[in-house]
This record gives C-alpha cells, structure tokens and sequence, in this order.
C-alpha cells in the first residue's frame, strides 16, 4: 500500500469515478425496476464502500437512505464476518433493529473482490411497495414491529451470483405485490453488478493499491473540508425542537429537542430531554436519526464537498436511552423516515439558525407526505398505489424558498398523473399550488400544493404526515406556514375533514391506517410550505406584488401578513394605505 496521498489528477480522476459508479447504478435501477415507487419515485440509493466499510460514493437518491446504509454493511459483517464473503454473495436485509430503517427500505450488500483480494462494496437499497403488515404498504400503525411486515435478519439471498429460491419465495408470499418483487430484485442485482464491474476496471487501469488509496484520500479530503467549515461556526450551545403532530395512538405532541456544541473543528449532537419511545409507529431506530443528523448537517456544513465518511467524522451524537430517536425492540418504526426523520432535521436547522442566522434556511415543511392506497384493479387483482405529495421549502436568506418540492431528506419526485392513471385505477384530478401556503417573511416560504385523486373502485388509504397542529416555523422573524390538511369527497359531493383541524374545532390525527374509500370517492391532500425567513413587513412591497399577479399570495394576505394594500382593480400598490399598515406593525 501506498503511504503518501496519490496526486492531484489521479485523485480527481477516482474521485468522479466514484461519483460515475453510484450514477451508473441509479440509472440501471430506474430504467429496469418494476414498481413505480422505484421507477417513477426514485426512492432509492446507490453506495460503493472500502473494505474497512466506510462510505465512498454516492450519488444523489435519498439522503436519508445514504447516511444510515453504512450500518447495513456493518450489520453484514457482523453477521457473517467480512473474510467469509465470497464473489457473487449478496446479503439482504431490513430489519429496523439489524442494520436497517423501516421495512420497506431493503437493502442489498455485495462484497467486491479483484483478483481475489476484497476492494470494496455495494451496497443498493430501495422502498419495496410491499412486505406485509397490517395496512397496505406496511402502514398499519400498531403497537408492535411485527404488524408492520417481513422483518429480514441479514440472509444470503445470492451465493455465486445465483439466488436462494428459498428465500424468494418467503418474500414473494409476505406481499401484497408479488408481481412486482421478482423485477425489482432483478434490477437491484443489475446496480450492484455494473458497481462489481466498474471497480474491478478502475483496479485493473490503475492497481489495486492506487485504488484503496484513493478510496483513504477522498475520505480524509472531505473531513478536512467538514472540519473547516465547522471551524466558522462560533464556538457554543446551540438549541432548536420540533415535534409530530401524534404517534396514532395517542393526540399527544411527540418532541424532538436538540442541542448542538460547537467546539473548534467538532460538532457534538445531543437529543438529552425528547419524548420517550412511544406506542405508535413513529419511533426511529439509531440508524435513521444517525442519518437524519449527518443529512440535516450536510445543508450548512459541506454540501459540494465529495460524499463520504469524511463527512461524519466531526459529528458526534447522544440519545438517550428511552427516546423515541433511539427505537428498541419492539417499537414500530414504519413511519420514521417520513414523518420522524423531518423533525430531527428541523429541530436541527432551528438550532443552526441561532448559531450562523445570516446563512440558515427557514425549515422545510419536514414531511415526506407518504401515503399508500390498496385498490381493486382489472381481473380483481388487489394492487398497491404509492405517492408523496410534497410541500414547500423554507425561506433563505437569499430568496424564497422552493415550491413544491419533496423533503430533502426524501429527493424523490412524485409519480405523474400519466403513470398513476395507467397503472391503477384511480383519477388525477388536482396537483397545484396551494395559494398563502408558504410562511410569511422577507423571503418567503415556498408553497405546498392540493393533491387530488379520485378512486374508480374504492379503496383504502393509510397515510404518514403532521404539521396539522402548526405549519412549518420561519427563522430570523419569518413566520410559520399554514396547517396541512386531509380530506375525503364522497360520490355525492359531501367533503369531509379526516385530518387535521375540523370547523367545529375538534382536531383528527392525520396518520390514517387503511381509512376506507367507497367507488368514485376522492382523497385530496392540502399540503404547507416552508417556514418564511425574516420580518414579512420587510419584504419589498414589489415583490409582494408580483406574488399577488403570479397567485402565490392573495390580496387579502399581502394585507394581513406583509401589511402591502393592493388595489384589487389594477393590481397596484396602494403607497399611503400601505405607509399606514406598515407603520402600525
């Protein structure tokens, strides 16, 4: 082995190499994956890892995915034991309490040898539409992790490149879409096959040791980097907190509170005084508050800097015992990288705004939105329809914050109207933007959206969101966003509250599991936006305006919130009135 670093070009050489392998996978996924939720969702994610199983490459899937799949591959080698693995091994599991998140994420790790000598690994991890429980998707929100699917130990589900019929067919009996595993594991084998292949190449163009080297290098590059901007930041105590709405099985706020210390290049993380471990499906394991701790950071810490251990080097993280951040058998978790994971990340950038206020980011509206809908299709068959609606992004201190855009610790996209109408039976009838859904500020929350769509057959509907009690808080006096809601249209046009805050001042929890959908009934979604950055009655009165023209804001909220008076006949600014408002503020 090489014991000085490599040089530039070669460096920059590997590091984009590393960068085209996980590329190269995401795209063999998409384009040869069955289920919509990996081809048209992307909720996937690609890694390579060295020997010593730390993190080299990635590419952008989900990031809440990416920082926790480090512990699948330690899971694997505690299993099995790293010189045990042979060539064509792939190991498979799922288990919130071995190695992975909630169940649906499954993940496949294999080692990668050359010339016999092991070089690294790959490790793919998707959402599988399906493994069980007791509501479609695995959303049955009980008390138990049982209730909610298969939970896989890490098994060898290839031995020489050749699958255990065994094993597959456990996991085409605990679905409720076998016609859709056999395609999807067959495109996961394809990612981590092109990974197999491209370093080998890169072993075989430059030597193995070049390469173990580069893999050393890129890791001490980016911890360098992360090390440097942390350095910035004054050292201190910083806090923030958040909550969910409810666990499903009580109405009680569930608190995420946080507190960062800043000390020279080291950032210390501390969940000390959140909520215990609850009986509701909204516990997160070690892992998924891990990842969503390094996520959360990444945004303000080192975002271009290449992607890998280096990056969780300076971080070190606390959680208490009995915390529902720290899940211990046999919590349910189902709905921890979707509702749990955005608390964390709030909480965090809450904190992060009193330490560096002049570059925080308002919070996101820190739900992925996940629902799933079990309908009847053509011949009977029962089919699982998936999708995340998504909401607003918070306000910087530069412009407005994003419309309309799924949770960054999600990245995925929304199925189109198109693909969902030709493979279930269901009707688009609404994905728009929900006008004053973006929080008050000097820059402005981005806006969430109304999702509609019409069951042909009936159905039924499990869900995972929050922000129905509060919308999403601003930062540096920017205000919060506006609530989300649920809603259920029946065949005679009746419209009915099923989540969130009801006109007679009663309140329902929005985590619905198999909530049911009679023929030609609709569900739609009212999605917030981000929380708003700075004073809103220091927005320019202009920009106010052309919020207005483009239908963002109302007439009536440039009034209220921006204190802006527009003529409602020619759209301009009314100067006095408008004087007068912001004097009153």
């Amino acid at each position: 082995m090489m014991v000085t670093p490599i040089d530039p070009i070669t460096f920059e050489v590997l590091r984009n190499t590393f960068e085209h392998v996980c590329r190269r996978m995401t795209v063999i996924l998409q384009k040869s994956s069955f289920s919509p939720i990996l081809s048209e969702n992307l909720d996937f994610s690609n890694a390579i890892y060295d020997p010593t199983l730390r993190l080299v490459g990635q590419t952008a899937n989900c990031p809440v995915h990416l920082a926790a799949m480090h512990f699948s591959v330690q899971a694997v080698a505690r299993k099995f034991g790293i010189e045990t693995l042979r060539p064509g091994d792939v190991v498979v599991l799922n288990d919130p309490y071995d190695g992975g998140t909630h169940i649906n994420d499954v993940t496949l790790t294999m080692p990668v040898f050359h010339e016999d000598v092991l070089i690294g690994f790959a490790v793919s991890r998707g959402h599988w539409m399906d493994l069980g429980g007791g509501g479609p998707g695995g959303q049955g929100f009980g008390t138990h992790v049982a209730g909610e699917g298969l939970r896989l130990p890490p098994l060898k589900l290839y031995r020489n490149y050749e699958v255990d019929p065994d094993l597959l067919e456990i996991l085409l009996r605990n679905t409720r879409t076998p016609h859709y595993i056999r395609g999807d594991l067959q495109a996961h084998m394809g990612a981590l096959l092109a990974a197999e292949d491209e370093l080998q190449a890169t072993a075989r163009k430059y030597g193995r040791a070049t390469l173990l080297q580069g893999m050393d290098d890129m890791i001490r590059y980016t911890e360098r980097i992360v090390r440097a901007e942390i350095e910035k930041i004054p050292d201190g105590v910083y806090e923030g907190a958040d909550y969910a709405d409810s666990d499903g099985i009580t109405d009680a706020k569930v608190w995420a509170r946080v507190k960062l210390t800043v000390s020279g290049s080291n950032l210390h993380v501390d969940f000390a005084g959140s909520d215990p471990q609850v009986a509701g499906a909204i516990n997160s394991p070690f892992a998924n508050t891990t990842a969503a701790v390094y996520t959360a950071l990444q945004f303000f810490l080192a975002p271009d800097a290449p992607p890998n251990a280096g990056m969780f080097a300076p971080i070190t993280l606390s959680l208490p015992d009995d915390c529902w951040l720290n899940a211990r058998w046999p919590a349910p978790v189902v709905g921890c990288t979707t509702v749990t994971s955005g608390k964390v990340q709030s909480a965090i950038w809450q904190a992060v705004a009193k330490a560096i206020p002049d570059l925080a980011i308002a919070p996101t509206c820190a739900d992925a939105n996940w629902f799933v809908a079990a309908v009847r299709g053509a011949g009977g068959r029962i089919d699982v329809f998936s999708d995340i609606p998504a909401g607003g992004w918070g306000g910087t201190p530069y412009n407005d914050g994003l419309n309309v855009t799924l949770d960054p610790l999600g990245n995925c996209t929304n199925m189109p109207a198109e693909a969902a109408e030709l493979l279930y039976p269901i009707v688009v009838e609404a994905f728009d933007l929900r006008q004053d859904s973006g929080g008050p500020g000097e820059n402005r929350g981005g806006l969430g959206a109304r999702f509609k769509f019409r069951f042909l057959n009936g159905g039924e509907l499990s869900i995972e969101t929050s922000r129905t009690i509060e919308g999403s808080p601003g930062v540096n006096g920017g205000s919060r966003s506006p609530v989300q809601m649920l809603l259920q249209e029946y065949g005679d046009g009746r419209r009915e509250i099923i989540g969130g805050p009801r006109p007679d001042g009663t309140w329902r929890s929005p985590l619905l599991s198999s909530h049911k959908f009679g023929p030609n009934e609709a569900f739609e979604f009212l999605s917030t936006g981000g929380g708003g950055w700075g004073v809103a009655r220091s927005r320019d009165p202009e920009r106010v305006r052309e919020d207005v023209i483009d239908g963002y804001i109302s007439a009536e909220a440039a009034r209220r919130d921006y204190g802006v008076a527009i003529d409602p006949k020619t759209v301009e600014i009314l100067s006095d009135e408008t004087s007068k408002l912001r004097q009153q503020a």
